[in-house]
């Protein structure tokens, strides 16, 4: 891998200009600029917040009321604001890291002018090389599943409004679409993606809540959740997953003109999320209860109507942006492992980028288990990549009187003791490698099993009616 990371210079050259060159073009001409920088360059906090929160709910949304009916309503609305605030301590050790990174390399006078920070870098650069081997791995391996995920739910949206063809079939037309995305050069185009992201689960999350109260109970409803530990920690596991969406986190933070002011952004993020997760996912679970068992995806259990094939169409469209954010960095490693990644050429660079996007395709494609597999991947990489991985580093930085010293960030002001910290952290380490990577691997696993054994492999159809109904 090429240390001076030339790849990213689109971005990070175009993220130095905005500050310099918006100065000098304002008087030429100020009504264009305006409009390119309010669509194209993002750097703002507010910016920050929107990658953030439209980052972190895509397609959890419409697993969270299975999650509900394997765990019951109080331990699913416990299970989200606790993994909701433990997610957002994460990232901030995740951006108190990378501002300890940024300033020891700034003071031994390395400029980031052409080169963008990734995590694996950061661990890298406070612990060593087999940090970086881990960081690297588990993060690129949670994006590649993300990825997949992604097209997962692409085919089992849309199979809601047009069920002519088979989920499989939809699969491979919304892998090519998704092969688009090949042609976006980087994060910083992504300002008004994330801001049309964030209004489009906002709508799905109230459409589905307005919708199941307006339904109401269907007949003989039951919930008797929780019933089955297999099923108690797998739903556990998927939310542990929904609030565990910041693997770009870093990438987010490098493109902020003050990335110091990341810190609380995050739990902001986190706030807004929890007031369109906890509704809808307690109103469909109220409304349908236990029938939701056999149903991933809570919109093949809402009436059909104008209104839920409109959030269909936005969560697609949302799923293809989320798809981008997953895959740009995978798309960044592979360019610098084949060493294309300086190639100033976008379609050079678009025919390289192939490759990664096929075995997403594929994966989609052997295992459309949608919901099961959130939960599995939750278990096995995101319980590392997100808790522990953070947890563990900020302690082994900080593991010397002179480097808590000498530290850029101090603990935060609610929490002003290293001790404090270093509990809290043991505490997360622990509990995720216990009860999120232990049991909820156990779990998740062996539901993702027994979902295998049930529709095999390949599976044409997962989840679908026995007589589909043609329209």
């Amino acid at each position: 891998m090429l240390p001076q990371k030339q790849a990213e210079e689109a971005i990070v050259s175009s993220f130095n200009e905005t500050e310099n060159e918006g100065k000098e073009e304002e008087n030429e001409d100020h009504s264009m600029l305006s409009m390119k920088s309010f669509l194209w360059h993002g750097g703002s906090v507010y910016d920050a917040w929107f990658s953030c929160a439209s980052n972190q709910v895509a397609q959890v949304l419409l697993t969270l009321p299975y999650s509900f009916s394997q765990l019951g309503m109080l331990s699913g609305i416990l299970f989200q604001i606790f993994y909701g605030l433990i997610g957002s301590w994460t990232a901030y050790l995740i951006s108190v890291l990378y501002i300890e990174y940024r300033s020891r390399k700034e003071k031994e006078n390395v400029s980031f002018k052409n080169h963008v920070i990734q995590w694996f870098e950061v661990l890298d650069g406070l612990l060593g090389p087999y940090w970086k081997a881990l960081g690297l791995a588990f993060n690129c391996t949670f994006l590649l599943f993300g990825s997949v995920i992604q097209l997962i739910a692409c085919a089992s949206n849309i199979y809601y409004i047009n069920d002519r063809l088979d989920k499989r079939t939809w699969t491979y037309i919304f892998g090519a679409c998704c092969a688009t995305t090949v042609f976006i050069p980087s994060f910083h185009n992504y300002r008004i993606w994330s801001f049309l992201g964030l209004g489009m689960t906002t709508y799905t999350a109230w459409y589905m809540t307005i919708a199941a109260a307006i339904h109401g109970q269907v007949d003989g409803v039951t919930h008797s959740a929780p019933t089955k530990l297999v099923l108690y920690f797998t739903g556990a596991t998927n939310i542990l997953y929904t609030f565990g969406g910041h693997a770009v986190t870093v990438e987010i933070m490098h493109a902020m003109w003050k990335p110091q002011k990341f810190k609380y952004i995050y739990l902001g993020a986190t706030l807004y999320v929890f007031t369109l997760t906890l509704p809808s996912a307690s109103a469909v679970y109220w409304a349908f209860g236990d029938e939701l068992l056999n149903h991933a995806n809570a919109f093949s259990l809402l009436p059909r109507n104008g209104f839920r094939d409109a959030a269909v169409i936005l969560m697609l469209i949302h799923q293809f942006i989320t798809f981008g954010f997953a895959c740009t960095p995978l798309y960044f490693v592979w360019e610098k492992v084949i060493g294309l990644h300086d190639t100033k050429s976008i379609c050079l660079r678009a025919i390289a980028r192939l490759p990664v996007v096929i075995p997403i395709w594929f994966l989609a494609i052997i295992f459309p288990f949608f919901g099961p597999i959130n939960s599995a991947v939750g278990a096995l990489l995101v319980s590392f990549t997100v808790y522990i991985i953070p947890a563990m580093a900020h302690m082994l930085t900080y593991r010397t009187a002179s480097a808590r010293q000498n530290a850029t960030e101090k603990p935060p002001f609610f929490l002003p003791s290293w001790t404090a910290m270093y509990v809290i952290n043991s505490f997360i380490v622990v509990w995720v490698l216990v009860v999120g990577f232990g049991l909820g691997g156990w779990a998740s696993v062996t539901n993702f099993v027994k979902q295998v054994d049930t529709f095999g492999l390949f599976a044409k159809c997962y989840q679908c009616p026995k007589t589909p109904p043609h329209h």
